[in-house]
């Protein structure tokens, strides 16, 4: 499998720009993460991976976004995020992902991918406005990877994005990427109307034939102000997108990335564990982008790395939900998000300004904390690199939740049958 991925992929990306993967996010992101380690032991967090949601305005309305993408736009003016980025640099980290909204209808995305060669960017996207010419753009600066958002075949893609053709769209903008030789990624969230379409191998072979380099499985969460429940997966879903992402890896020539779990198939949060923290169009630092509530802000005169750092939100937000859970603590205990932004006073970051009320009417359900049912990585490269640049980092030690009795009501789900576990039954409480 690993060969055949690295010889695809010598062969159809451009030299520069993997090069530029292999140094700014290869090497510099393994130095950010032990950096990060180091800072651990000092009883200090600034997250190796910061995502910036650099605008909320969107050409799109997909199901359950948690997203303010038809309010007035609000983005984040480049000047401000040099310095956000500059100041991280400054403490060792390379690698950023660029949300949105759609990150590529902000005008100054490109200069900003320009002003920071030393770094690699990861934009989350829905492809439709990467012409030839931006793709041209980007293989020349050769920092940036577009991950393009595709959630089903042309029915389903539509019904989930609220709008026509979308597919299509989505696929001229991916192949602009391909043609121009850029390492290309496609990303899923998971859900109950494409987890047959594209949790299938046929779909990663058809993926691979297009030459696309890697691929992203996340489940979709029903959060923000039109949560869709119905979408949500249940738990033997669950299961069944991790042992199929696991069996993959070792099979098929694609890289396929997850962000949930250790090489023992541990669950784990990224917020949780301090390895990542999102900055929110508005300015505000928040723990995760679906937790849209925050203390601080970029616009700090002390800057990112003191703000997040010092910050009492952030740090009662990891050591709270690493107690209580190692899944989403925003599915799982809901009430426990509302309690720490009472406690904090943080403010909502949301321009609709209903984001505690989003907390009220959200129902306790499973996510990725799973017990009994881990899978651990197969594929060698993937149990390494998790083992060492990607796992708990001892987050979770002090855990006093009841796995146990979790794992009883897991199997009480997993062996109900099919109605039963579609029901609002099929949700939790962690204790």
């Amino acid at each position: 499998m690993l060969p055949t991925l690295v010889y695809r992929t010598l062969r159809s990306a451009s030299p520069r720009c993997i090069a530029k993967f292999a140094w700014n996010f290869g090497v510099k992101g393994l130095v950010s993460v032990e950096k990060f380690k180091r800072r651990i032991r000092r009883g200090e967090y600034f997250p190796p991976f910061l995502y910036l949601s650099i605008l909320n305005s969107c050409n799109l309305r997909c199901q359950g976004c948690w997203v303010d993408v038809a309010a007035e736009r609000t983005e984040i003016d480049l000047e401000m995020l040099n310095r956000t980025i500059n100041d991280a640099k400054a403490h060792g980290n390379a690698f950023f992902g660029i949300l949105g909204g759609e990150p590529f209808m902000h005008p100054q995305l490109l200069d900003l991918l320009a002003a920071h060669p030393d770094c690699y960017f990861q934009v989350f996207t829905n492809g439709q406005f990467i012409t030839d010419k931006v793709a041209a753009r980007l293989k020349e600066l050769g920092n940036a990877t577009p991950l393009i958002s595709i959630e089903g075949r042309e029915i389903t893609s539509d019904e989930r994005r609220g709008n026509k053709d979308v597919l299509n769209r989505t696929l001229r903008g991916l192949d602009n990427c391909l043609r121009a030789g850029l390492l290309t990624g496609v990303a899923t969230s998971v859900c109950q109307t494409n987890i047959d379409e594209l949790l299938t191998e046929s779909w990663l072979r058809e993926l691979i034939q297009r030459g696309v380099h890697y691929v992203w499985y996340h489940t979709y969460r029903p959060v923000g102000p039109k949560m869709n429940p119905a979408l949500a997966l249940r738990p033997d879903q669950l299961v069944r997108t991790r042992k199929f992402v696991v069996e993959m890896r070792a099979k098929v020539p694609i890289a396929i990335i997850d962000a949930y779990y250790d090489h023992q198939g541990q669950a784990l949060c990224p917020m949780s564990t301090g390895i990542s923290h999102h900055v929110g169009p508005t300015g505000g630092i928040e723990p995760c982008p679906i937790i849209q509530f925050a203390k601080e802000d970029v616009r700090d005169p002390r800057g990112v790395f003191t703000a997040m750092r010092d910050s009492a939100f952030l740090k009662d937000f990891r050591e709270l939900s690493a107690h209580h859970t190692r899944g989403c603590v925003v599915l799982e205990r809901p009430d426990l998000v509302k309690e720490l932004v009472v406690k904090h006073g943080a403010r909502d970051t949301t321009l609709r300004g209903t984001a505690m009320a989003e907390l009220d009417a959200m129902t306790p359900r499973f996510s990725q904390w799973l017990p009994g049912e881990e899978v651990p990585e197969k594929h060698w490269m993937y149990r390494l690199s998790k083992k060492y640049w990607f796992s708990d980092f001892g987050a979770y030690r002090n855990v006093a939740h009841d796995a146990a009795g979790k794992a009883r009501l897991l199997q009480q789900r997993l062996t109900a049958p099919l109605s039963e576990t579609n029901t609002p039954s099929d949700q939790l409480s962690s204790p």
